[in-house]
Parts: structure tokens; sequence; C-alpha cells
């Protein structure tokens, strides 16, 4: 039986319901977000943004969605230093919650995230990644939290692979190029013209700290 080939399914947008729409995209557009389109019709407009380095975008605008202005809750923000994107939000004027981190305990009156309900002061106190939070709503009340990442789980997305330069990329490909002629030599030294197979399987597999291809 032939197996079909695998489809990617790509996440790309998220729906903000707000109130004016004017104001929203003065909101985003000021934290840095970048304006990708502003489109409007008879009856109806669309505005999309994307935060720096996001590869997910969001949209709002008129009759884009019937939910109710402020109730996007829990849309998250991922950054590598979470003092530094707390301090980038308060030098834009934006009203950021103080650092916190999970307790121990999920109880208690706190507005519910990722580790249950409970809240504590400051950062994680191993600065463990997945663990620091900080919050912020815009006009309207939508939730955002900002959550520091610093290692990721090995192999939580199958391709999930990101170069954060031309010179990361670069030096990944000279990595790659290096163990395929590793490889070649292995099966008697005859070119392998799949080699940009065994390069991506052997790139994305290096970043999610997966057992590298022989």
């Amino acid at each position: 039986m032939t197996q079909a080939p695998q489809i990617d399914f790509k996440f790309e947008i998220a729906v903000l319901p707000v109130s004016d729409v004017d104001r929203a995209k003065a909101f985003y557009t000021g934290l840095g977000w970048r304006l990708d389109g502003d489109f409007a019709g008879d009856d109806w407009r669309v505005i999309q943004v994307t935060p720096p380095g996001s590869n997910a975008s969001v949209i709002f605008g008129s009759n884009v969605t019937p939910a109710a202005p402020g109730s996007a809750q829990g849309l998250y923000l991922i950054v590598s230093d979470i003092v530094a994107a707390r301090d980038a939000l308060l030098a834009r004027g934006v009203e950021v919650t103080d650092i916190f981190h999970g307790g121990d305990v999920h109880s208690g009156t706190d507005t519910p995230y990722l580790f249950g309900r409970r809240r504590e002061n400051g950062p994680d106190t191993a600065r463990g990644s997945y663990r620091s939070f900080a919050s912020f709503s815009d006009p309207d009340g939508n939730g955002w939290l900002l959550q520091e990442i610093t290692t990721r789980l090995p192999g939580r997305v199958d391709g999930d692979t990101n170069f954060g330069s031309s010179t990361d990329l670069a030096a990944a490909l000279r990595r790659a190029s290096s163990a395929h002629g590793e490889h070649e030599k292995r099966n008697g030294g005859k070119h392998d013209d799949n080699w940009p197979d065994w390069y991506a399987d052997y790139m994305v597999k290096e970043q999610a700290g997966q057992t590298l291809p022989l």
C-alpha cells in the first residue's frame, strides 16, 4: 500500500477580537510589531501584524470574528530573556506585570496560566527554561503572556528548525556537509543523489537534540 505524503499544517494566524480597530492598530504597531497589511471592504476591515521573530501573525478588524472584544486570553509570546523582554515593553509604555513563576500548589485566585493559578514573585529560582513569565493586555483586555524559553525540549516538534541568521544557517550547512561526507565514505564513496533529504534530516535532528543520522 502506498503511503500518502505528509502534509504540513502550519499554524500562522490568531484572530483577536477588538472594539476599536485603529486603537488596536496603534497599540500593536507601537510594540514594534510589523504591519503586514490593512485591507478594507464595504463592511469589513482586516489588519495583520507580526511580532518580531515570529512565524505566526495576528489579525483583527471589523467583522472578522464573532468573539467578544477582550475575550482572547492566554496568548503566549516566547522570549529568550524575560527580563530584557519585559524592559523592552516597559520602554514602549506598556503596562507589564512583575516577572513571576509557578508555585508548587496550583490553587489560588490568580488568573490561570500554563502552570495553574498561583504565581510566585520573580523569575524561576533556577531560571529553568519554560518556567518564568510576565503578562500584559491590549487596550481591549486581550491577554498576553511572555514565557522565557532558553532550551527547547528535544523533539518537541518534528521539523521545528529555526536559524537566527544567515551565518547560523551557513554553519549548520557546513556541519551537515562534513557529516554527509563521512556518510558517503561509509557507503563506499558513492555519490548520494538524495543528499538534500539527508542534509535536512541532519539539520532538523541536530536542533531537536535527537540522534543524528549516520
